[in-house]
């Protein structure tokens, strides 16, 4: 019968909405599982999602056809494997990037930063910080907009990790104090104004390096497959920490959570910039080992290579191994608190405390066991950070993050 619809065509049709309507909602959360690598071949996305392999394959062709991952369909079998192997799953090497910048103490650096934490580009650091902040952003974005310029990547949006804790809602670094910043300058806003004046689509985002470090290193590196994880770092100057719960960053009410270089592990130690004595922030950073080294930090290199290259290239000198020995000591005991509080499964050191880690790590181990509440019956791991620019790669990943939750309406944004 002329323009009667068969039954059997609309039920196919239905059927192929549904399924369209649950891939796409499963969009978001495929692209996370092979952006962290959770998922390389189509057989675990299908399992990791919960669908059907119809439903699995057609979200992977989606996200290969917005450009964001590849799917090989002829991948060779492993040795001694047998049956068809299933299709691998990569992210696109020639796809979107997010604008990652990174200021320090010891001058800034852009980079871009593709889908699986891959640094694509980066421009050459800068070593000198101007007092106005919107000067230094200036002069990052710019140095990112040329990367962009000269490599004609798609951009999907920008972060910066700033060495200050990052006030929210409003973006505002409230102690930036190696950076010679007012105190409460609205970081983010400048940031993103510099980025939009660049003519670089996509939204701006800014956070603390190390909590972005933290992130990094969660979905890429030292801490995958933690579920709560602890991360101290101590970079150019001072000493900061971060902590993922339950596969999720934790930056408290209003993003100031987990200032650990203020935690006491010297009371009659140095002054601290705020207030105290004897702070973390000012005891187990790269000048307070130079200082207890007896070595006078130069001006030719910044702070935290001068103290690397002390502890890799002259550990044997005595009064080296003394200061590596009170570090260590100071650091541990700062650990076994946070241990004491906050119950990680898993603790990762970054910047000097990773040459610290690497130069005594049974020491440091047990510090931490002793003063911990739980150390003697179940000793926490403690690893080296293993992404190199960990902070650069978090901030990617706050661009990154909105093309995560819904790549579709993500890329159409900045389309």
């Amino acid at each position: 019968m002329s323009g009667t619809a068969d039954p059997r065509k609309a039920g196919e049709g239905t059927t192929s909405r549904a399924r369209l309507d649950r891939g796409r909602g499963a969009l978001g959360p495929a692209l996370e599982l092979v952006h962290t690598g959770r998922a390389p071949t189509r057989a675990v996305l299908t399992a990791e999602l919960g669908v059907t392999r119809a439903t699995a394959g057609a979200v992977a062709a989606e996200l290969e056809a917005l450009g964001l991952i590849r799917v090989d369909a002829r991948p060779g079998a492993a040795a001694g494997s047998q049956g068809r192997p299933s299709h691998r799953l990569e992210v696109a090497e020639d796809g979107p990037v997010a604008l990652a910048a990174q200021v320090h103490a010891d001058g800034f650096r852009a980079a871009l930063v593709g889908l699986g934490g891959r640094i694509v580009a980066t421009a050459p650091g800068c070593e000198t910080v101007d007092a106005d902040p919107a000067k230094v952003l200036g002069s990052v974005v710019e140095a990112g907009a040329e990367l962009l310029r000269t490599t004609g990547r798609r951009c999907v949006g920008a972060g910066l990790a700033v060495p200050s804790a990052v006030a929210e809602p409003d973006g505002l670094a409230l102690n930036p104090l190696h950076l010679a910043w007012p105190v409460g300058a609205p970081v983010r806003r400048i940031f993103a104004e510099c980025v939009r004046a660049a003519g670089i689509t996509g939204p701006a985002f800014a956070g603390n390096d190390v909590n972005l470090a933290a992130l990094a290193e969660h979905r890429h590196g030292a801490g995958r497959g933690a579920r709560d994880l602890l991360c101290v770092a101590t970079g150019h100057r001072g000493v900061g920490g971060a902590l993922v719960l339950d596969g999720r960053l934790h930056t408290g009410s209003s993003g100031l959570a987990l200032e650990v270089g203020h935690l006491t592990v010297n009371p009659e130690g140095r002054p601290c910039h705020c207030g105290s004595r004897g702070c973390l922030d000012v005891e187990a950073d790269p000048l307070a080992l130079l200082i207890e080294a007896g070595r006078d930090p130069g001006p030719e290199v910044s702070l935290l290579q001068q103290a690397n290259d002390l502890l890799r290239t002259q550990y044997a000198d005595p009064a080296v191994r003394t200061a590596a020995e009170a570090l260590i000591d100071r650091l541990g005991l700062g650990l076994a608190g946070l241990v004491n509080i906050l119950n990680p499964d898993r603790i990762i050191l970054g910047g000097l405390h990773r040459t610290l880690l690497d130069a005594d790590p049974e020491r440091l181990r047990a510090v931490v066991a002793d003063r911990s509440l739980w150390g003697q019956s179940g000793g926490v791991p403690i690893l080296p950070c293993t992404l190199d620019h960990n902070s650069l790669v978090g901030a990617a990943e706050l661009a990154w993050q909105p093309v995560l939750d819904d790549p579709l309406g993500a890329l159409v944004e900045v389309a």
